[in-house]
């Protein structure tokens, strides 16, 4: 007997179906992959956190896991929203970068052309030097009178006056060290070129402009819908120690939700904020004096997972820990938000972008 094929439109049918059902697979697999790693970390009896990954800004995975809120039993859901530390260097970064684009700074300008009291030592600290944390600034983190004032809201100005004094660590431009100082100086002259508060800026220029709903300067007495209560575990959970948000101010002040975070980074990638060519500016490995890499952009580290490129930063502010990883070659994004200091989500959330480079790419 003679075999009859079928027809061109029934064979492109059947693959269409073929290829939406391995796709559906790979999701579902994907899933329940992320799901078993993520119901282990956070259990339902204890503090917990939001995942998001996404592909080209596409959502592919969006969960929440443990509570919200420990003294009402609250479950967490995927639109709370949390402190994200040391992620808000990130806007800071970009903010800069605008005012670069706009002609009113130059990355190698003297910080003195904006804070001309500031005590140099006779050394030229450039913008660039604080946005790579390289301007060897001392990091008033490290300072034991921090805790004596930081209940306190105080003045940027106030701010910068508790550490302006101290030694210098090196040299600019001779080493890589990590610098809270350096972003709030950088908050500062946000603030003196564009004549907003940082928290007007960050919200008129890029919240609102973005869309992103859920995302605020943080405020003790606002009410903010859907936040997050922060947790310290010592020999049992506890609440977050207190801690007036000035004193991070946009070295770690903002508050966030994974989804406007994927707004974020797309925007980015996108080229929404900036032009293209002043955004590589914040995705490049900067190199020191004697020509070793900083592994560092402005607001970014740069690093690799596996063999490809990786952009990420995480944040640590009393009672949460964040983390987002970027890989620009495929578009994914991971971002992880937990309501407890107790437990990083750095290990996981880079586990989880290997995992969905293999399954999406």
């Amino acid at each position: 007997m003679k075999r009859t094929s079928l027809p061109k439109y029934l064979l492109a049918i059947i693959s269409f179906i073929l290829l939406n059902f391995q796709t559906i697979s790979y999701a579902q697999n994907l899933e329940s992959t992320i799901d078993s790693i993520l119901q282990k970390k956070y259990p339902t009896n204890a503090p917990g956190a939001t995942f998001l990954v996404s592909k080209n800004g596409k959502i592919i995975y969006n969960k929440a896991f443990g509570l919200a809120n420990l003294e009402l039993n609250v479950p967490m859901r995927p639109n709370n929203v949390f402190e994200i530390g040391s992620i808000t260097k990130q806007f800071t970064a970009i903010s800069i970068l605008m005012l670069v684009e706009q002609g009113k700074i130059k990355l190698n300008d003297d910080i003195t052309k904006y804070i001309p009291d500031y005590p140099t030592r006779q050394k030229k600290i450039t913008i660039h030097h604080l946005l790579n944390h390289t301007s060897g600034i001392k990091s008033y983190t490290s300072l034991k009178k921090l805790y004596s004032i930081d209940k306190n809201d105080i003045s940027p100005e106030e701010l910068i006056n508790l550490f302006k004094n101290e030694p210098m660590d090196f040299n600019p431009g001779e080493y890589y060290k990590y610098n809270n100082s350096g972003y709030v100086i950088l908050g500062y002259i946000i603030e003196k070129v564009s004549g907003l508060t940082y928290e007007e800026f960050v919200t008129k220029n890029i919240f609102k402009r973005l869309g992103m709903k859920n995302s605020t300067y943080g405020n003790h007495r606002t009410i903010i819908k859907n936040r997050a209560s922060g947790y310290h575990l010592k020999q049992n959970y506890q609440n977050s120690r207190f801690v007036s948000y000035t004193l991070s101010y946009s070295a770690g002040a903002l508050l966030s939700s994974v989804n406007d975070l994927n707004i974020w980074q797309h925007a980015l990638t996108e080229n929404k904020l900036l032009k293209k060519e002043t955004i590589k500016k914040a995705f490049i490995n900067y190199s020191l004096k004697n020509g070793k890499k900083t592994n560092y952009g402005y607001g970014w580290n740069i690093k690799t997972l596996g063999n490809i490129n990786s952009y990420e930063h995480g944040g640590f502010i009393f009672g949460f820990k964040s983390m987002g990883v970027y890989l620009p070659e495929s578009g994914i994004y991971v971002i992880g938000l937990n309501n407890c200091d107790c437990n990083s989500p750095t290990k996981v959330t880079r586990k989880i972008a290997e995992i969905a480079l293999k399954h999406l790419n």
